[in-house]
């Protein structure tokens, strides 16, 4: 067995095709596919019941689908020769609150038949090396996720998958966590597939999405690509001609306002479009963009209307008292 630091594992391509499974009356997957290739960070992303941590469970074989595979380079988990080697999970933290930090991972070294070297190893990675002798009953939760990754980095898998890994960070190690899965994504190559609700933070680590809603793919590719996809987005045009630019939109049947600083805000239209008639119309621009779409908005939009639990009298926006991940999801494991 090599260090992590040693060199960078093999490159492994996860493919989901067809998964499908129903809870009794409640049809969880439904004919789902989408893939994680290496070297990059793909976030996981649905409303609350979309059948996250289902489809998890069935990639790791922890679930039987009814329909349809889950393959690590076309070999299902069940069929890996050595599962520690290749993929590394982690969907809950379970430990012996008696037991230190370095203890429980020589335990999962033991019983994985891996060096016991690799504890110190991997609590050095994850930044746990002081806390090791320390009983993990006193961990708080961040230092328990740090744990739970540390375990999972044990067998120097190509393969991570993670359900939500920055529950219970601070600002700090949220900051950490990004850096460090996108350290052993770009610079060692590995594959990983990281479920989360921050989507801020989604953004600024993945760098492709897969979205379900209602156990079906709802959509997948990097943001960049889904911004393309999307409609409704907004274009800013700023002349110091502003009232005539938003009356020459606004007579072609495109909604236009402006605000007081000259700038023009249209929607249903592109900024080719508007540079276009501003030309014609002898208009001068000092500026024209579409406005950003970030993914958060992107989320709602393609997500809206296949949540689990309404929001009743929820500001918008907000989260439905109770609407938590391990209430909706918990029913469908």
């Amino acid at each position: 067995m090599t260090s992590a630091t040693a060199g960078h594992p093999r490159p492994v391509r996860v493919e989901v095709s067809g998964l499908s499974k129903t809870f009794g009356t409640v049809k969880a997957v439904s004919d789902l596919g989408f893939t994680v290739e290496p070297g990059s960070v793909t976030g996981f992303l649905g409303p609350n019941g979309a059948g996250k941590t289902t489809t998890l469970r069935m990639v790791l074989g922890l679930i039987a689908p009814d329909a349809g595979r889950a393959t690590f380079d076309g070999v299902p988990y069940a069929a890996l020769r050595e599962p520690v080697r290749t993929v590394g999970a982690v969907l809950e933290t379970a430990f012996h609150p008696a037991r230190s930090g370095r203890d429980h991972l020589r335990v999962y070294c033991r019983a994985a038949g891996l060096p016991v070297t690799r504890a110190d190893e991997v609590l050095d990675r994850v930044g746990l090396t002081a806390a090791g002798r320390r009983r993990a009953g006193g961990y708080s939760l961040g230092m328990r996720q740090r744990l739970a990754l540390a375990t999972a980095l044990l067998g120097d898998p190509p393969v991570l998958v993670l359900d939500e890994p920055a529950n219970g960070l601070d600002p700090e190690g949220i900051l950490w966590l990004r850096g460090f899965l996108r350290h052993l994504a770009h610079d060692e190559g590995r594959t990983i597939l990281v479920s989360s609700h921050l989507l801020s933070e989604v953004e600024q680590t993945a760098d492709r999405v897969v979205i379900v809603g209602a156990g079906r793919l709802v959509r997948q590719g990097s943001i960049a690509e889904l911004r393309e996809g999307a409609t409704g987005g907004s274009v800013l045009a700023r002349s110091p001609d502003a009232d005539r630019l938003a009356a020459v939109l606004v007579e072609a049947g495109i909604a236009a306002t402006r605000s007081e600083d000259g700038l023009v805000t249209s929607t249903g239209t592109t900024p080719a479009d508007v540079g276009a008639r501003a030309f014609a119309a002898g208009i001068e621009l000092h500026e024209l963009r579409a406005e950003a779409t970030g993914l958060e908005d992107l989320y709602f939009r393609l997500t809206a209307g296949q949540e689990q639990f309404a929001a009743g009298t929820t500001a918008p926006g907000a989260t439905a008292p109770g609407a938590t991940a391990a209430t909706a999801e918990g029913a469908l494991r």
